[in-house]
């Protein structure tokens, strides 16, 4: 097998089932997300992405992808007036893409940084709240916010991910 062809099979096999996960969930049909998989595994390598921030590379590449094949079957329905299979729409991409890099940030975060911004940002709950549910001291809660926000900003900035 040429060192290419092993190079693309070493980036299928690391990130082909993430990537198929944030696809499937943009995309009802399981051949065409895999095509997808495939031709943003395909585009990634031809432009050979930093390895540092790969992974959120390849969101952003399936995130086109997954739009351009959008366009293109908004434009076959267009032509024939026929409705294709469930087409995502860009939007729906967008926010679908933001929670997985957001899941895998908050993955790549100590439990106690996680904990507290899940309790204040994704649970609502009042610093005095969160204080209570997590056992600990008030402080202790805003300071770990403060730091969690820091440390989650640097994961975002490591994935590739723009403020």
């Amino acid at each position: 097998m040429p060192m290419e062809d092993e190079a693309v099979a070493q980036l299928y096999r690391d990130h082909a089932v993430a990537l198929r996960r944030f696809v499937l969930a943009a995309m009802a049909n399981p051949d065409q997300a895999e095509d997808v998989v495939q031709e943003t595994i395909l585009r990634v390598w031809r432009r050979g992405a930093d390895p540092g921030n790969l992974r959120g590379y390849l969101y952003q590449t399936a995130r086109h992808v997954i739009i351009d094949e959008y366009r293109r079957r908004a434009r076959r329905i267009q032509a024939t007036g026929f409705p294709d299979d469930d087409p995502a729409a860009p939007d729906q991409v967008d926010k679908l893409l933001l929670r997985v890099l957001m899941e895998e940030a908050l993955g790549r975060l100590s439990a106690e940084h996680r904990n507290v911004i899940l309790a204040l940002h994704y649970q609502r709950l009042t610093a005095a709240d969160a204080a209570k549910v997590l056992n600990i001291p008030l402080g202790t809660v805003k300071s770990r916010a403060f730091y969690a926000a820091k440390a989650l900003r640097a994961v975002l900035d490591e994935m590739g991910v723009a403020p």
